[in-house]
């Protein structure tokens, strides 16, 4: 059996403001000790389980978090910034599952840090179902049918990952207060409850269903300004919306549409807040 993890790092427990997520703030180094520690957990139990090959993305902005000095030794790490599929490189149908660790909820949500992408972003669709980060890299996931079977993070995260994928089990380390507080487990808890989730979420694997995406997907995304829609629109393919900040893009499958997604993001963060 293998398994597949991308971790973020807004969902990870005691990671509750932008001083924990930032390389340039005073408390990243806490964060980035208590995510690896987040990730050994859920990849320990995996291999006490059963599993034979993990693979670990990180997937938090330069996607270089993780320290691979005290990653479990067996891990097999992908690391760094521009990844064709970023929070979801190297997933392929050669997984028996996926795990979805230090989650956060969808842009104009409640959730500890919630966003997509870039705090640009005010809504993003599939076809007209709103997605975030969670949906879309499950999507690309049910592509090559894997399920994805565990997700952790906040509690309002739990709630739209359970939405989306019946079965699924989650682990809600931290439960919010507001955006940038939360009841916080501490870390010897959270890492009792994500090695007992584990467990729970690999036994009940067979129950979970990959999350098929659509044919030939609509991807349609609503920016916070018409600037960064302006940049977005830049890509050939896409058409902007007269009236609001919205670009569109008709995509040949959702491997395509998550690429534009990542193209159009990429541009739209030009814009200068001013």
């Amino acid at each position: 059996m293998k398994l597949y993890i991308s971790i973020d790092m807004e969902g990870i427990t005691g990671l509750v403001d932008n001083t924990f997520i930032d390389s340039r703030q005073y408390n990243y180094t806490r964060g980035q000790h208590i995510m690896t520690d987040e990730a050994n957990h859920v990849i320990g139990t995996a291999f006490d389980e059963g599993c034979k090959e993990v693979i670990v993305n990180d997937s938090h902005s330069k996607m270089n978090n993780l320290l691979i000095e005290k990653l479990h030794p067996e891990t097999q790490l992908i690391s760094g910034d521009v990844k064709p599929f970023s929070m979801v490189q190297g997933l392929d149908a050669s997984f028996a599952g996926a795990a979805f660790l230090g989650y956060h909820t969808r842009a104009a949500t409640k959730g500890v840090l919630s966003h997509t992408m870039i705090f640009g972003v005010r809504n993003m669709y599939i076809n007209d179902r709103v997605i975030g980060e969670l949906g879309f890299n499950a999507y690309v996931a049910g592509h090559y049918g894997v399920p994805v079977l565990l997700v952790a993070g906040d509690d309002e995260t739990a709630i739209e990952a359970e939405e989306l994928i019946p079965g699924i089990t989650t682990a809600i380390v931290k439960k919010r207060i507001s955006r940038t507080s939360a009841v916080c487990l501490t870390p010897e808890k959270s890492g009792q409850l994500l090695r007992e989730k584990t467990k729970e979420a690999l036994a009940n694997r067979s129950r979970v269903k990959p999350l098929v995406p659509p044919d030939h997907p609509v991807l349609k995304i609503e920016f916070a300004n018409y600037g960064q829609a302006e940049w977005a629109h830049l890509m050939p393919g896409t058409t902007i919306d007269d009236n609001s900040p919205t670009v569109t893009f008709q995509a040949k499958n959702i491997l395509e549409a998550y690429q534009a997604m990542l193209v159009m993001t990429e541009l739209a963060m030009r814009t200068a807040f001013c």
